[in-house]
C-alpha cells in the first residue's frame, strides 16, 4: 500500500471548484485530510493555528476577495510555518495573464503555476516531482 499524504489545503472562494477539486484527489486516494480556506486571511488563520500539522500542499487561487493569492503570499512568507516546514504551493487559477506567470516564477515559495481545474495527470506530477516516497 502506497503512503498518503496528511494534509491538502485548497484556498479558493470558488465553492465549484472546490468540491471538483475534493473530488478528483478523493478518488486519487492520496491525503488523509483535505481542509479548505474560502481566502487568504481564512488561510493564514488556519495555518497559525498552533494545534495544525502543516498542509503538505497547498492549492492557492489568485483572485479571492478580502485577501487574493498574492496577499496570501506576502503574508505567508512571515510565518514560521513557511521556514520550517516543506509545503508546496501550486497556483491554481483560471488567469491566463503572463505576468501573473512570470511574477509567480520570481517568488521562492510558489512550486507551480497551473490552470484551474485540477486534474489527475497534474496530480500525479506534483507527486513524482516532490512526493516520490508516495507513489
Amino acid at each position: 500500500m502506497k503512503k498518503k499524504l496528511n494534509h491538502i489545503l485548497l484556498v479558493d472562494d470558488d465553492p465549484d471548484d472546490n468540491f471538483f477539486h475534493q473530488i478528483i484527489i478523493g478518488e486519487m486516494n492520496i491525503v488523509n485530510y483535505i481542509d479548505i480556506a474560502s481566502n487568504g486571511i481564512e488561510a493564514i488563520a488556519y495555518l497559525k493555528r498552533k494545534d495544525q500539522i502543516p498542509p503538505e500542499i497547498i492549492f492557492l487561487d489568485l483572485n479571492m476577495p478580502k485577501m487574493n493569492g498574492w496577499e496570501f503570499l506576502e503574508n505567508y512568507r512571515q510565518l514560521s510555518i513557511a521556514k520550517e516546514a516543506k509545503v508546496i504551493i501550486v497556483i491554481l487559477t483560471t488567469s491566463a495573464n503572463p505576468d501573473h506567470r512570470r511574477r509567480a516564477q520570481e517568488i521562492h515559495e510558489v512550486t507551480g503555476f497551473e490552470t484551474k481545474p485540477l486534474s489527475k495527470e497534474l496530480m500525479n506530477t506534483i507527486l513524482q516531482q516532490y512526493f516520490q516516497e508516495y507513489l
